[in-house]
């Protein structure tokens, strides 16, 4: 099947939108992610660094606390902090739902939301909790049309995954601070194991227990401070070589046989089978043609991981482009792709309080199933449709696409209209009828966005 404008943007964009065109052809869609990020200039998202500082501003408060013992006298400003951080994380979101809403580039959303998922990191403390957006926006989205070998450094380095993965308390059992440093448990494993088990070479890869070991042994050193972010600690890294794969690094400890490591592991044909699988199952179904996966594989393999020419190779496969409605939108691809579709205006998003966020946005989202940057393990969101079609799920979408939109969107469209800008050739007789029959035009947009065609991309 030859590019279909209107399913490239629903497959491989954030869905159709009433004042922006479809790209025409695969050259268009994939230049997007060559143009500059005209659209996060537009609704900024502050990088970790702006995060980082008012994190080593609390460190510094408590210390003190410590020290003086004055702690009821510096609570309040550490309340005042965590409540400006929350609501900046509102905002980060709202500009997120934006980003989908405006962009000229929607392929870089979509790949932002997968590449996230993939290297999924977050925060394990209530100050950290908000650290999802800025370490998006410092590791993987300045990456995404680079080599995956860059997008996989700057994962696994960035003090997010160090903090995620508890690496900052891994201590080689041989290095110079053993037994000195009394708050490091010894050698951790965490990093190490997601590395081989989903970053790279997927689960059932060709590593064993003596590679993770020496792996997490090669990792010491890693470290994130309030304040400092990354810091390679020599004092704590374990001295010597170690051996992964077959192959060794290292000798003296240094930060650049932990990247020659992982751009080594980058490499291998198991890591391209099973970033070629992930990017099929995400794009195109949950059981994709084995042909597909073998195509986009073998262009990570010719490249050596240059991810432009592995989305080319997805895009140009027939099998991307089978007419049938593909997977179901996970809930924040379907609230975002609607407020696209609805053209919701810039100031009402970020207009909406802090209440009207968490009842029409935030809460919706969690019971959909997908708490906002909140996936229960390291492996992040499902795929598989069935995560997602659950009887309290599915009543959640319909009560959302029933209320929401006339709280986002002032001036509703008239659904006969919407029909069409929504669901494009997706739309049905049967949907049309029904938009036209609702007894309010609230209900009908909402009936136009419950539609299978809406629902799955």
């Amino acid at each position: 099947m030859p590019f279909a404008p209107q399913l490239a943007a629903i497959r491989f964009g954030c869905g159709l939108s009433p004042v922006l065109t479809p790209p025409s052809d695969a050259v268009g869609l994939l230049d997007g992610l060559r143009a500059p990020d005209s659209v996060a200039e537009r609704f900024p998202i502050a990088g970790f660094a702006d995060y980082d500082r008012q994190l080593a501003e609390v460190a510094r408060i408590r210390l003190r606390a410590r020290k003086t013992g004055a702690r009821d006298t510096d609570r309040p400003r550490i309340v005042e902090i965590g409540k400006g951080l929350a609501a900046e994380h509102r905002g980060w979101f709202v500009n997120t739902l934006l980003r989908w809403s405006w962009t000229e580039a929607p392929l870089r959303e979509r790949l932002a939301l997968f590449w996230a998922d993939h290297f999924t990191a977050r925060g394990k403390v209530m100050l950290m909790a908000s650290a999802g957006f800025p370490y998006v926006e410092d590791a993987i989205r300045p990456n995404l049309p680079g080599r995956f070998a860059d997008l996989l450094i700057a994962a696994v380095t960035h003090p997010l995954m160090l903090h995620f993965l508890d690496q900052s308390g891994s201590i080689g059992p041989n290095s110079a601070a053993a037994g000195r440093v009394k708050r490091m448990r010894g050698l951790n494993e965490n990093l190490a194991r997601e590395v081989l088990e989903l970053h790279t070479l997927g689960v059932g890869g060709p590593y064993g227990q003596a590679d993770v070991t020496q792996l997490a042994e090669l990792f010491t050193g890693l470290t994130y401070r309030y304040g400092a972010g990354f810091r390679f600690r020599k004092n704590l890294a374990e001295p010597g070589a170690e051996t992964v794969m077959g192959a060794r690094y290292g000798g003296t400890s240094a930060l650049a046989p932990i990247h020659a490591a992982l751009r080594d592991l980058a490499a291998h044909p198991a890591t391209a089978q099973h970033i070629a699988r992930k990017l099929a199952v995400h794009f195109v179904a949950d059981t994709p043609d084995p042909a597909l996966v073998a195509h986009v594989q073998a262009r990570y393999l010719a490249t050596d991981g240059d991810l432009m020419a592995v989305y080319g190779a997805l895009i140009e496969h027939p099998a991307a482009w089978g007419s049938e409605a593909g997977n179901v939108k996970p809930p924040l691809d379907f609230i975002a792709s609607a407020c696209r579709a609805l053209a919701v205006r810039p100031e009402a998003l970020q207009g909406l309080s802090r209440k009207q966020v968490q009842h029409h946005l935030l809460r919706p989202l969690a019971l959909m199933g997908q708490p906002l940057m909140r996936p229960n393990g390291p492996d992040g969101w499902p795929e598989d449709d069935a995560a997602w079609v659950t009887p309290q799920a599915v009543s959640a979408r319909l009560r959302w696409a029933l209320s929401a939109p006339g709280v986002l969107c002032t001036d509703l469209p008239d659904p006969r209209d919407f029909v069409d800008r929504a669901l494009g050739e997706r739309a049905t007789q049967p949907v049309r009828f029904a938009a036209g029959a609702a007894e309010s035009r609230s209900d009908a947009i909402g009936l136009v966005l419950a539609a299978p065609g809406f629902q799955r991309r």
